[in-house]
C-alpha cells in the first residue's frame, strides 16, 4: 500500500466532531490554485472540504490523488454515499454534480448524472445549493474561474449565514466567477490567493 493511500485510510476522522463545513469552487486555472489552498491546511484541520473543480471525467481522480501526496490533509475524489469526515477533502469527479446531504446528524456525499446546470456538471451552484440551509455552519470559497458559476449559490448561503471567501483578481488565472461574486456584494473577505488557507482556518475558529 502506497504512503498516500496509508494517509486516506488511517487520517479521514481522526479529528474531534466540529460542525463546521467548507465548500470551494473553481475552475480555469484551479488545479494550481487548490494545490496552494490544499496544502496551506493544518495537518488536524477540524472539518471537511469539499470541492467542485470544473474538469473532464477521468482527470479528477488524478487531480486528488497528486494533492494528497503533497498536502498535510487527506484528498480523495468523492463517492456517492460518502460521509463526510474532518480533515478530509473530497473532489467531486468529473461529469457528475455534488451535493451535500443531512440526514440525521450525518453529512454525506451524493452524485448524480443530472444534465448539467450552466453547462457545467459538475456545476459549483449545486453544491453551494445543496449547503446553502446549513447557515453559519458553510465557509464557502469562490477561487479562479472563469464564467459566473457559483454566484447564485454563494447569495443563497450568504442569505442564510454562510461565510464567503474570494480570491482578489491579481492572483486569478481568469477573474470571472471571483468577479461575479464580488460585484454581487457576496464576499466577506476577498484575498490573494497566498492567503487563503490562512482565511479558511480564522474562519473556522471564528
Amino acid at each position: 500500500m502506497t504512503d498516500a493511500r496509508k494517509k486516506i485510510l488511517t487520517s479521514c476522522g481522526r479529528g474531534a466532531p466540529h460542525s463546521c463545513l467548507v465548500v470551494i469552487g473553481s475552475s480555469t486555472g484551479g488545479p494550481q490554485a487548490l494545490q496552494t489552498v490544499i496544502t496551506g491546511l493544518t495537518e488536524h484541520f477540524p472539518c471537511p472540504v469539499v470541492v467542485v473543480q470544473h474538469m473532464p471525467a477521468g482527470f479528477t481522480n488524478a487531480l486528488a490523488n497528486r494533492l494528497n501526496s503533497v498536502a498535510r490533509v487527506s484528498v480523495r475524489e468523492a463517492q456517492d454515499g460518502d460521509l463526510l469526515e474532518a480533515g478530509c477533502v473530497y473532489i467531486a469527479p468529473g461529469n457528475y454534480h455534488l451535493r451535500i446531504l443531512h440526514e440525521a446528524g450525518v453529512r454525506r456525499i451524493a452524485l448524480s448524472d443530472e444534465p448539467p446546470v450552466g453547462n457545467h456538471r459538475p456545476a459549483v451552484n449545486v453544491m453551494y445549493d445543496s449547503v446553502a440551509h446549513l447557515g453559519k455552519d458553510v465557509i464557502a470559497v469562490i477561487l479562479t474561474g472563469m464564467g459566473s458559476d457559483g454566484r447564485e449559490g454563494m447569495r443563497k448561503i450568504k442569505e442564510n449565514g454562510g461565510y464567503c471567501i474570494a480570491q482578489d483578481e491579481a492572483t486569478c488565472v481568469v477573474y470571472g466567477m471571483p468577479k461575479s461574486v464580488i460585484d454581487a456584494g457576496l464576499a466577506d473577505e476577498i484575498c490573494p490567493l497566498s492567503r487563503i488557507a490562512g482565511a479558511i482556518e480564522a474562519a473556522v475558529r471564528r
